[in-house]
C-alpha cells in the first residue's frame, strides 16, 4: 500500500468515527489552526521568504492574515452554519418539518498552489474542517521550504489522522489521484484543471476548481487615471506578478496610452524604488523554468518600462508592453508574471467585444467614474468576479463568492460559500402519520376532482407566522374532512 493510500485510508477511518461531525470538536480544531499562525509565523515567513523572496510583512499581509480572519468567522458562525435551514412550504406540507440540513461530504482532497501557498492551501481547509470533514492537504511541491513547514506544523497543531499532509510531485499527486475522495479541491492552471477533473470523474467525485487565465483591465480615458494606474500596479506586481487574479493586460483608447506608460512607472518607482531588484517588498518569479517561459513571452512585443532581469535569481523588473498586438506571444497564455500589456481599442464597445472572443476570466476590471460604462462591462460580459476602480481586493470580502466560470473554474469559496461547497445540502421532509384525509388525493383512482384538488394544494405556497400557520392547519383538518366525505368516498 502507498504512503499516499495509507493517509488516504486513515483518514476514512478517522472520519469513520464520527468525531469530526462533532462542532465542538470542528471549533477546536480551528482555534488550534489559528493558534499556529500566531505562534510559528516567523517559521511560516523564513520558508516562505526562500520560495518566492516575500518579506515577513508581505507574508502577513497577503497569506496569513486573510486566513485569521477566515478561521474568526468560522468560529464565530459555525453553529449558524451547521444548523437545520427552514425553507418555504407549499399547503401539502404545511404540517410537516422541512428544512435542509448540511452534513459532511467525508473525504476531501486539498491540492494547493505554490503562489500563494498558505492562503490557498489552508483557505479551503479552513471550509472542510467547519462542515465536518476530514481532508487530505497536498501543497505544491514547486514551494518546497514551504511545503516542509507544513508537513511538520501541521500535524502538530491540527488532527493529523483527519487532516494528513502528503507531500512530493507529479507521481504522489498522481497516486492521489488514483483514490477516491468525496470531493476534491483544486488551485492551479485550466490544463491540470482537466487531469484533476478526469481523474475525478472515475469515481463521479464532484470537484472545485480554482483556476485562472488573462483578467482584463478595461480604463476608461475619462477616469482618474493616475489612481488608476496606481491600483493597477498593485495589483499586477504583487508577489511579482504571479496572482491568478492579476491584471493580465490593459484595453485603453491610444490617446491615454502614453498617460498609462507613464503614471503605471510613476507607481512602480513609488512602490519598489528605482531599484526593484533590492527592493523588500518585490518577489522573485518562483523558479527558472517559469523565469525561462515568462521571458520568452517578450520576444514580438515592444518594452515601453523594465525589462531588466537577472536569471540566476528569478528576477524580472516590473515591466510594460506598450502597442500589443492580439496575435503576440504574451497574449496566448495567462502570464503569471511581472509583464503588463497595454492594447489600444476604440473604446468601451471594442474593448467587450475584445474579451467576449476570448474564456471567461477568472477577474473583470474596469476603471470609470461614469456608471453607465460599469453597468455595461458588467451586462455584457462574464467572469467569475467583477471589480470596478480597483484590483484584487474583491478576494478580501469574506460574503463574496470567489471562484470562477467556465475555462477559469467552477464551485466558490471564502466563508460561508467554503462551508457549503465542501458540505452536502440534504433535503429533509419529516411527517408524521396523520391527516391522511389530505393525502386521499394522491392515491388511485385518480378523477379530475383530486387533481383540482391537488394543484389546490402544491402550488399554493404560504409565508405565514405562527399564529396564522395554526389558523390554517385548523382549517386544513376541515378541508380534509370535506374532501374526504364529499369526494373521495
Amino acid at each position: 500500500m502507498s504512503r499516499e493510500q495509507q493517509a488516504v485510508d486513515r483518514a476514512r477511518k478517522a472520519f469513520e468515527t464520527g468525531r469530526s461531525k462533532c462542532l465542538e470538536h470542528r471549533i477546536r480544531q480551528l482555534r488550534n489552526l489559528q493558534r499556529l499562525f500566531s505562534e510559528r509565523q516567523s517559521v511560516i515567513s523564513d520558508a516562505i521568504k526562500k520560495d518566492l523572496n516575500k518579506s515577513e510583512v508581505g507574508t502577513q499581509l497577503y497569506e496569513t492574515l486573510g486566513l485569521e480572519g477566515e478561521i474568526s468567522l468560522a468560529i464565530r458562525k459555525l453553529k449558524e452554519w451547521a444548523a437545520p435551514r427552514p425553507v418555504e412550504k407549499n399547503l401539502l406540507t404545511l404540517s410537516d418539518t422541512v428544512y435542509i440540513q448540511p452534513e459532511p461530504l467525508g473525504v476531501v482532497l486539498i491540492i494547493g498552489a505554490w503562489n500563494y501557498p498558505w492562503a490557498v492551501t489552508i483557505q479551503p481547509l479552513i471550509g472542510a474542517i467547519a462542515a465536518g470533514n476530514a481532508a487530505v492537504i497536498k501543497p505544491s511541491e514547486v514551494c518546497v521550504h514551504t511545503a516542509k513547514v507544513m508537513e511538520e506544523l501541521l500535524p502538530v497543531y491540527i488532527d493529523k489522522e483527519l487532516y494528513p499532509v502528503v507531500t512530493g510531485g507529479v507521481p504522489e499527486t498522481q497516486e492521489l489521484l488514483r483514490q477516491r475522495f468525496d470531493h476534491i479541491f483544486y488551485t492551479g492552471n485550466s490544463a491540470v484543471g482537466k487531469l484533476i477533473m478526469e481523474a475525478a470523474a472515475k469515481n463521479l467525485t464532484p470537484v472545485t476548481l480554482e483556476l485562472g487565465g488573462k483578467s482584463p483591465c478595461y480604463i476608461d480615458k475619462n477616469c482618474d487615471i493616475t489612481i488608476a494606474c496606481r491600483r493597477v500596479a498593485w495589483g499586477k506586481y504583487t508577489n511579482c506578478g504571479q496572482t491568478c487574479i492579476a491584471p493580465d493586460y490593459i484595453l485603453c483608447e491610444p490617446s491615454i496610452q502614453d498617460r498609462v506608460i507613464y503614471e503605471v512607472k510613476k507607481a512602480i518607482k513609488e512602490f519598489y524604488t528605482d531599484d526593484p531588484e533590492t527592493c523588500p517588498d518585490y518577489g522573485r518569479i518562483i523558479n527558472q523554468r517559469h523565469f525561462k517561459r515568462i521571458m520568452a513571452l517578450l520576444e514580438d512585443s515592444t518594452v515601453a518600462a523594465g525589462g531588466d532581469n537577472d536569471e540566476s535569481h528569478c528576477y524580472i523588473a516590473p515591466t510594460v508592453l506598450r502597442d500589443v498586438q492580439p496575435e503576440a506571444k504574451v497574449m496566448q497564455e495567462e502570464i503569471f508574471g511581472p509583464i503588463l500589456p497595454i492594447l489600444s481599442v476604440s473604446g468601451l464597445d471594442e474593448a467587450i467585444k475584445f474579451i467576449n472572443k476570448r474564456e471567461k476570466p477568472l477577474a473583470l476590471y474596469i476603471f470609470s467614474q461614469d456608471k453607465k460604462v460599469i453597468e455595461r462591462m458588467k451586462d455584457e460580459t462574464s467572469s467569475g468576479g467583477l471589480l470596478a476602480n480597483d484590483c484584487l481586493v474583491h478576494y478580501s470580502v469574506s460574503s463574496l463568492p470567489f471562484g470562477g466560470v467556465g475555462n477559469s473554474g467552477m464551485g466558490c469559496y471564502h466563508g460561508k460559500f467554503s462551508f457549503d461547497q465542501l458540505s452536502h445540502l440534504r433535503s429533509c421532509l419529516i411527517k408524521q402519520l396523520k391527516m391522511e384525509g389530505v393525502n386521499s388525493m394522491r392515491y388511485p383512482p385518480h378523477t379530475a376532482k383530486k387533481l383540482g384538488w391537488a394543484r389546490f394544494f402544491i402550488l399554493k405556497t404560504v409565508d405565514l407566522g405562527w399564529m396564522g400557520r395554526m389558523l390554517l392547519l385548523a382549517a386544513m383538518v376541515v378541508v380534509a374532512a370535506v374532501v374526504l366525505k364529499n369526494y373521495l368516498l
